[in-house]
C-alpha cells in the first residue's frame, strides 16, 4: 500500500480567457522555460480564430479540445506469454491532455509558416473535425474498435 497520496497539481487560470485549459495549453506550447513567446503564440492564434470562424476564441477551443479529446485507447496488457491491446475508457483529464498533445504535435509538423498560423489552421480544422489531430483521434478509436474482443482483459 502506499504511504503518500498523488495530490493532483492544478494550473492558475488563464490571465486574459480566465481559462485553465488555455493555461494548460500555454505551458504545453512553452519551449526552455519562454512562457511569454508562448503566450504570444496562442494569443495570436486565437485572433487568427475570432478573425476567420466569426465566433469566440474560447468557445471554439472549447469544443476543439471536446471534438479532438478521445473516449477510448488501447493499452498493452501481457497475458501469459501474449501481449494484447486491451480497449480501456480515458478519463476527462488524460482525454484532454491528448487532445491538447496531439494539437500542438499536428501543428508542429507542419512547415512554412509561423507557429501561431499553423496552430490556428490546425484548431480550425480540429473544430471542423478534420486536421491531423482529429485524424489521430479517429485511429485510435478505430485501433480499440479492432480490439474490442480483448477487452475482457481489461484491469
Amino acid at each position: 500500500m502506499p504511504r503518500y497520496k498523488y495530490q493532483k497539481r492544478h494550473s492558475d487560470p488563464d490571465a486574459l480567457y480566465a481559462s485553465a485549459a488555455v493555461s494548460k495549453f500555454v505551458n504545453k506550447i512553452m519551449e526552455r522555460g519562454k512562457k511569454t513567446a508562448a503566450r504570444k503564440i496562442v494569443y495570436g492564434a486565437f485572433d487568427i480564430i475570432k478573425e476567420k470562424v466569426k465566433k469566440d476564441p474560447l468557445s471554439v477551443f472549447e469544443g476543439v479540445i471536446e471534438n479532438v479529446a478521445p473516449t477510448v485507447e488501447v493499452r498493452s496488457k501481457r497475458v501469459g506469454g501474449a501481449t494484447y491491446q486491451v480497449p480501456v475508457q480515458v478519463k476527462q483529464d488524460r482525454g484532454e491532455s491528448l487532445a491538447i498533445r496531439w494539437l500542438i504535435n499536428a501543428a508542429r509538423s507542419k512547415k512554412g509558416k509561423p507557429m501561431k498560423d499553423k496552430l490556428a489552421d490546425e484548431l480550425i480544422a480540429a473544430y471542423n473535425r478534420e486536421g491531423s489531430a482529429f485524424k489521430k483521434k479517429e485511429d485510435v478509436h478505430r485501433m480499440a474498435e479492432a480490439n474490442r474482443a480483448f477487452a475482457h482483459f481489461a484491469w
